[in-house]
């Protein structure tokens, strides 16, 4: 039977898929009517959508809003005109739209008929429209966008020019004054063109419209006001809110009466709005003015997708701001495919009873062919035929495809629709449904429809960005050699390019490529897909299509283009080895040390990474690495590959060939190099592309690491000289298997630990308790083969004294053969130390558990800080006699008994008693500089220099031979420094400073004194002072300081008399000059006290100098006491009085004339001959000293000088 023979109604007659919104035809709108239908889904949508309606008719609702929601293709269109169709009643051919669905009895429920007649005894304008189709292509980009669509149907609907909301202003404005007709009449008698034909060129005619508003007089208008109205019109933009254009629905109603109702029927709103938010708030607010103002008299009907993410996918916040205006639409009515695949079942594929018999035959013989012949795998479900009822209600199509088709539609809409034709041409369901059954129409039963035929109904309303594809590779040559209008190898083109943007079909592996292209119920499907397989091969190879994972990509010329740059890209060698290391010691063998097994893994050891012997990092220099060797490296037999793990002490690790991870690695750089270098354009048609690539990248990558993987599960491993036999697969445990192999070999030498210690242990063996040291028996010495091999070490490399860092030593150990830890390396060196076969210093310091805690030196020997800063060296043994010198010399030099013998003991107490005098020496030092005169000056300076030399000894060895070597020298500072000590320590030193106080009088008063008597007694006294070593000479010093006394004190009375006197003399005139003096009282009592002051200073001087100065600060006393009378006297000396009437004639006798006043000096005799004594033989003598004194005075006389010169 031929398929078409199997339709009750021809399948090539005229169906109208989706009736355009806004479109008119007569036939074609009779014709949808009666082929309606009205699915058990729809049947729920009716009464729903009625029940809401019906409340703005029997009362008052601002719930007036309903959204329609469908994937594209499902018909909510066809819905929303048939609702409208309703909603109006609509004539058609004749007949109203509600007894099209009375007659076929479309609706079954008689409450919801029952709401439908309600609606259409309702007077309704309906206004039907495609938003996008409706809106200026300009006026998109306005915030005002939506508004002025509804105010521009609104306007057409009543008549009025809705393209420009002025002018239908002014025709309102007219109409409501009654001036209309009048006014198109006159326009036409002015212009001789009807207004309506004329009105949209405005500009051009309006002075006619000026010239005939004047002429039906409206308002009154002159000319000039006419023009000045049209010209406004013209030049002024227009704006409107949407609060206004509601009270205007209102109005309009309120006018027309009898409860009129308008509805906008809005198409495609959520293509229309897309990811603009503010368009989307507008919408609502549409919604909620005309819900205010007409109370469920003005409704708004919209459509948009089912799927809301998917037209707004390109901003974040699209989403929330679309589910929330979608939310405010209280009747929301969502068509599924289930309504698409009834729709189809009952409108194009009711077949004939016959027929169905025939198919249901059909699957029964065909049944598990057909099940065994279309298989999908990884993808989500993809129905088959359920029955034999099934089959023969949907054939000659699958199942599977009413839902991918859905899919398709969905995804093209989004990546490869042309513009908005797709929404508004034959792209529903039902006619890609019916021209992919039109194509089989004249094929016998068992034919089926391959789902590539979906593409030829697609076609038109393709970009060419993708048709163009399709349309070149018929005409390539080496796809289509035989030129062939129905190419096999371009129908899998067109399948992939299907399901190319379909999220739900990610899997496009040769088996499901070739489910989709199945043809037949009798198709080898074996041959069907080598077909496959061939053709894929070419289409790959002409760059039309990328493999990737096993999955065949269709490409977009963009995206041919991309590839060849990428294919273009050069990748070394080395850039795919490095890959490969960055994917095993990164990933699959993240491991950058090995844990050995010894002492709960007490011991990890860092290894070498390599791949074909390039590091996988820099500065790596362990003892023991892992050699990555791919397929790259120069093949080696066996026998090169044993050789290189032995002598390069590595774990080999083979692996086979693998160019299936090389591939991948290699497209994986290839476009990682492109998208760096090249940046992709911006805009959305680079979008998709660059999330692909970016995608691809990851793919690619993580392919490659499977192939890896397996690989490393499988290779050979060469360790120790020879391959290893390792029965895991696990590629850590394996190559850990290994490297423990290898660690017993290298580090042959760590099982020299055969205790575990630690700080703690240190610090244990330090204090002399028992846990530095843990017991193996009675005398057995834990690690000692550890310990022989340290004292080794630092035996051959510290001779000639030269000490090594503890870094140094940890450096060493810590390295094969040995592979010590630090731990290990630090008990080590304390135990040694302990054992008192090695030595520690610190900052040039010998350190001894002497002069440091033991915390102190554990510290220094475990904390990183001071690795680099603590030297080791070799102790050596000092000899007995240099023990027994060191303790003579501690004996004589600081009478100090050391009864240790042992070397660290005997050097730590005399270097603390060096330090200690060394101290005392410079505290004496400082003595001297107050002292220079005391005893042993030269003594301690040389002393402290001794001293210095002998604690600066930090050197065991070098301490004691300096001792040795300087025995004489430190047993005399000994000797010298004994009396010394005596001379500071005991009476000696005060005897010492009286004498010098002493001789200091004496020195400061002996050109006064003239007795031989105290000149012997001094003399003796510094006979005793200026020794080097007095010490035994100053006992004679207390007599002859009590002598020098007892004749000092004869000689200060006699010196003393002769001042007291002149002072008393000089007191005595200057009280006889203050007698009867106006200031006497004053002064007396206070010049009285200056000269006893001096008196008392006097009597108790015991310096001669110091007394014969006081002779002279008295002189200088009574001079400074008289010129200061003089002073006062002036100013008390009366001054005279004026003439009573100022002239000679005034009777009274004349004022004597005042005497100059003369200047008074008051001087001393030696002052004027500048000398203190005259030395007389003769009479010539007395006459120079005279004719001197003569000649001086003479000089210093001048007229009103008054001379008083004392003596």
């Amino acid at each position: 039977m031929l398929i078409k023979d199997m339709f009750r109604k021809p399948i090539d007659r005229n169906i109208q898929g989706v009736i355009v919104v806004g479109e008119d035809g007569l036939n074609d709108e009779k014709n949808e009517l009666e082929e309606y239908v009205v699915t058990r889904e729809l049947q729920r949508h009716f009464k729903e959508f009625y029940e809401n309606y019906k409340q703005g008719i029997i009362g008052k609702t601002r719930k007036n809003g309903v959204w329609i929601s469908g994937f594209f293709g499902s018909g909510k269109s066809h819905f929303l005109k048939m609702l409208s169709y309703l909603l109006e009643n609509k004539l058609v051919s004749s007949k109203r739209t509600l007894d099209y669905f009375k007659e076929d009895n479309k609706i079954q429920d008689a409450m919801v008929m029952a709401d439908i007649q309600l609606a259409v005894d309702t007077p309704t304008k309906v206004i039907l429209f495609n938003i996008d189709s409706k809106s200026e292509q300009t006026s998109k980009q306005s915030k005002d966008a939506i508004v002025n669509v509804f105010l521009k149907v609104f306007n057409d609907m009543l008549g009025f020019y809705g393209a420009r909301p002025a002018i239908a202003d002014l025709e309102r404005a007219l109409t409501e004054d009654g001036c209309y007709a009048a006014f198109e009449d006159a326009f036409l008698a002015v212009s001789g063109h009807a207004w309506k034909e004329y009105r949209h060129r405005f500009n051009y005619e309006l002075m006619h419209v000026a010239q005939a508003l004047v002429d039906i007089q409206y308002q009154n208008m002159s000319m000039d006001a006419a023009t000045a109205l049209c010209k406004q019109i013209m030049l002024t933009p227009y704006q409107i809110s949407i609060e206004d254009f509601a009270r205007m629905v209102r109005a309009w109603c309120d006018k027309m009466g009898n409860n009129q109702h308008i509805i906008f029927c809005v198409d495609e709103v959520g293509q229309y709005i897309g990811d603009d938010s503010q368009m989307m708030l507008n919408l609502q607010t549409m919604r909620e003015e005309l819900g205010k103002e007409c109370q469920g008299r003005a409704w708004v009907i919209v459509t948009s997708q089912q799927d809301v993410d998917s037209i707004m996918e390109m901003t974040a916040r699209k989403g929330t701001d679309f589910s929330k205006i979608q939310g405010r639409f209280d009747t929301r009515l969502s068509l599924s495919s289930a309504n698409v695949d009834e729709v189809i079942k009952k409108r194009l594929l009711d077949k004939t009873e016959p027929a169905e018999q025939t198919l249901r035959l059909l699957y029964d013989e065909k049944k598990v062919s057909i099940k065994n012949k279309i298989k999908f795998d990884k993808t989500p479900e993809m129905k088959l035929y359920e029955s034999r009822e099934n089959f023969a209600e949907i054939y000659p199509f699958i199942p599977y495809q009413f839902n991918l088709l859905g899919k398709v539609l969905n995804s093209i809409r989004t990546h490869g629709a042309s513009g908005k034709h797709l929404s508004e041409g034959e792209r529903s369901m039902l006619a890609l449904f019916k021209k992919a059954a039109e194509r089989l129409q004249n094929k016998n039963d068992g034919a089926l429809v391959p789902f590539y035929m979906f593409y030829d109904a697609l076609e038109n309303f393709l970009d060419s960005v993708h048709s163009r594809v399709i349309s070149q590779a018929l005409d390539n040559k080496n796809i289509n050699p035989d030129g062939e209008a129905d190419c096999f190898a371009v129908n899998v083109l067109k399948v992939l390019f299907l399901v190319k943007y379909v999220k739900e079909f990610p899997a496009t592996t040769i088996p499901n490529i070739t489910s989709l292209m199945v043809d037949n119920v009798d198709e080898d499907t074996y041959e069907l897909q080598q077909r496959v397989e061939a053709a894929l091969k070419v289409l790959v190879k002409e760059t039309l299509v990328q493999e990737h994972s096993g999955n065949y990509v269709f490409l977009t010329e963009e995206e041919q283009e991309i590839g060849r740059e990428i294919e273009r890209q050069e990748v070394e060698t080395g850039e795919i080895q490095n890959k490969i290391s960055d994917l095993i010691f990164n990933d699959l063998y993240a491991e950058a040390k090995y844990k050995y097994n010894a002492f709960n893994g007490r011991y990890t050891f860092w290894f070498n990474q390599l791949v074909d012997n390039r590091p996988h990092k820099n500065n790596q220099n362990y003892d023991i690495g892992v050699h990555i060797l791919t397929p790259y490296f120069t093949d080696y037999d066996e026998h090169t590959l044993n050789a290189m793990s032995g002598e390069g002490k590595q774990v080999l690790v083979v692996l086979s060939a693998f160019g299936s991870c090389i591939s991948e690695i290699n497209r994986y750089l290839k476009i990682e190099k492109y998208l760096q270098h090249n940046p992709l354009g911006k805009g959305d048609r680079f979008e998709p592309i660059k999330a692909a690539k970016s995608n691809e990248l990851r793919e690619r990558m993580a392919n490659a690491r499977l192939y890896l993987q397996e690989s490393l599960r499988n290779a050979d491993i060469y360790v120790n000289g020879s391959k290893a036999q390792i029965g895991s697969k696990d590629i850590t445990a394996r190559i850990n298997e290994a490297l423990g192999k290898l660690v017993d070999t290298v580090y042959f030498k760590l099982k020299y630990i055969d205790t575990a210690m630690g700080a703690a242990n240190v610090l244990g063996m330090l204090r002399n308790n028992k846990q530095g040291i843990i017991a193996l028996g009675e005398a057995a010495i834990p690690n000692h083969l550890a310990l022989d091999d340290a004292k080794r070490y630092i035996e051959n490399n510290t001779r000639m004294h030269n000490k090594i860092s503890l870094k140094t030593i940890k450096d060493y150990f810590t390295r094969a053969p040995y592979g010590f830890i630090n731990d290990d390396v630090e008990w080590i060196v304390a135990k040694l130390f302990k054992d008192g076969d090695l030595g520690i210093y610190y900052q040039q310091q010998n350190v001894t558990l002497l002069n440091h805690t033991a915390e102190q030196i554990t510290e220094l020997l475990t904390k990183k800080g001071f690795v680099e800063k603590v030297m080791i060296d070799l102790k050596p043994v000092v000899p007995k006699s240099k023990l027994k010198t060191a303790k003579d010399v501690a004996k004589e030099l600081f009478g100090y008994t050391v009864i240790s013998d042992d070397a660290d003991r005997i050097m730590s107490e005399i270097q603390q008693e060096t330090k200690r005098l060394l101290s005392r020496f410079r505290e004496l030092k400082s003595e001297y500089y107050d002292k220079a005169q005391y005893p042993g000056k030269d003594i301690v300076q040389d002393g402290i220099s001794v001293l210095c030399k002998l604690s600066s000894q930090d050197n065991t060895l070098d301490f004691f031979n300096h001792v040795a070597d300087n025995e004489d020298e430190l047993e005399e500072l000994g000797s010298d420094y004994a009396p010394i000590k005596e001379f500071f320590k005991g009476e000696q030193r005060k005897i010492f400073e009286d004498a010098l106080k002493k001789l200091k009088i004496y020195e400061d008063s002996r050109v006064y004194i003239v007795d031989s008597e105290l000149e012997s007694i001094v003399k003796q006294m510094q006979n005793i002072v200026s020794v080097k070593a007095p010490y035994g000479m100053i006992r004679q010093l207390p007599d002859l300081i009590s002598k020098f006394d007892d004749k000092y004190l004869v000689i200060l009375e006699e010196k003393t008399e002769p001042v007291r006197k002149a002072i008393l003399d000089n007191k005595s005139q200057v009280m006889d000059h203050l007698t009867g003096k106006p200031y006497a009282k004053v002064k007396e009592a206070l010049y009285a006290n200056e000269f006893q002051r001096l008196l008392d200073k006097a009597e108790s001087s015991n310096d001669v100098s110091r007394l014969r100065s006081l002779g002279d600060q008295s002189d200088a006393l009574k001079e400074r006491l008289i010129n200061e009378m003089h002073e006062l006297d002036e100013k008390y000396a009366p001054k005279p009085e004026p003439p009573a009437n100022g002239g000679a004639n005034s009777g009274e006798k004349p004022v004597k004339p005042v005497t100059p006043k003369k200047e008074v000096v008051n001087t001393f005799l030696k002052h004027v001959v500048h000398t203190i004594s005259w030395h007389i033989e003769s009479e010539a003598d007395i006459d120079k000293y005279c004719e001197q004194l003569k000649r001086q005075l003479k000089e210093n006389m001048r007229e009103g000088l008054i001379y008083n010169i004392k003596f």
